[in-house]
């Protein structure tokens, strides 16, 4: 279905004023990009067919154009329903990217937004809107299929017990890492080694081995695989033969796994352990491209912590936030190239 540009219509005062001003500001400037570089018709077109259609009588439903880019809205800034609303009532940057005059509507409520993120739980919608923004970025060149970096991050869950149940959420779970306790999940990722971008996701409690998930997150047709010390032993693992004689990976994998520096240390000074050391330099400047995604989505959207009760309520989020992270890793390159399937709300 294609999605035809609203008319131009009169600036409210608000919206000249706004229009007027000199400075923009990082948030303007954010968003603006986000127009660009996001495939609208595209991830629009994924959603419609579970979307409510517009009845003869009743509450008219609110387009799909304004709701995905107010649910886009919640995950980069990282904002609750009802502090999202009250964020787009507070910005004219914010209205202007939503398609919202104020003189004319008002904006959809907490409820409507919440709605609209259960639907896209319950149609697994988000995993698609994934996959659309990567087919997006295949289709430019940006995502390649040669190599995967392989890697997990925790995220941390509540640890309180004061709630309606006075439990902790049963599918998380605790686990040590260095001399610290961390308790909530898992995200583990396969991401494009030569650019960076994720293009497979699974997650887990966080009690979870990194390595017996690697399989999870290779997509099948890659060559080599890039991953920390973590990860030794991988090619031996129950999972991965299994996956290897299934046909899902291939059998001639090039497992480039970081050496422990233990190990290293423990070599005789000499010719080898000098030539080591720089292969494993080499090794852990390939696979620091793996950490881009989850800085983009920790420290740049702010999911520091769950949201949502359950893996599967926020493997749903993680679709989308890894979704949007791959966009703005790859900015800079698709607004060099032609714009193509993009509209306005």
């Amino acid at each position: 279905m294609k999605h035809r540009p609203h008319p131009p219509q009169q600036l409210s005062f608000a919206s000249y004023e706004f229009a007027q001003k000199k400075r923009v500001t990082r948030r303007e400037k954010f968003l603006g990009e986000m127009e660009q570089v996001v495939p609208w018709e595209a991830l629009q077109a994924l959603i419609e067919p579970k979307y409510p259609k517009a009845g003869r009588v009743g509450r008219q439903p609110i387009g799909v154009a304004r709701m995905l880019r107010m649910y886009f809205l919640q995950q980069w800034f990282g904002l609750a329903d009802e502090a999202l609303e009250d964020a787009i009532y507070d910005s004219q940057a914010m209205r202007d990217f939503v398609g919202i005059d104020l003189s004319r509507q008002g904006v959809p409520d907490a409820t409507t937004l919440l709605k609209f993120r259960r639907l896209l739980e319950e149609h697994e919608l988000t995993a698609k809107l994934f996959e659309g923004i990567n087919a997006h970025l295949a289709e430019r060149g940006l995502l390649l299929r040669e190599g995967t970096m392989v890697d997990a991050t925790i995220i941390a869950a509540p640890p309180s017990t004061k709630n309606k149940a006075h439990e902790r959420d049963p599918e998380m779970h605790q686990t040590k890492k260095g001399n610290a306790w961390h308790f909530g999940m898992k995200a583990h990722i396969g991401a494009d080694a030569d650019s960076g971008l994720v293009h497979s996701l699974h997650t887990t409690a966080a009690n979870e081995s990194d390595v017996a998930h690697t399989h999870e997150v290779l997509h099948g047709q890659e060559s080599q695989v890039f991953l920390d010390a973590g990860y030794t032993g991988v090619a031996k693992r129950e999972e991965v033969l299994q996956a290897q004689a299934e046909g899902k990976i291939r059998s001639d994998i090039q497992w480039s796994v970081a050496k422990r520096r233990s190990t290293i240390t423990k070599m005789a000074e000499g010719t080898v352990k000098t030539l080591t050391q720089a292969l494993e330099r080499v090794k852990a400047q390939i696979r620091a491209r793996v950490e881009h995604p989850f800085h983009v989505v920790k420290n740049l959207f702010g999911h520091k912590k769950t949201r949502y009760k359950g893996l599967a309520k926020n493997k749903a989020q993680l679709y989308s936030l890894f979704g949007l992270a791959n966009l703005v890793l790859a900015k800079k390159r698709l607004m060099a190239l032609p714009a193509a399937g993009m509209s306005a709300p």
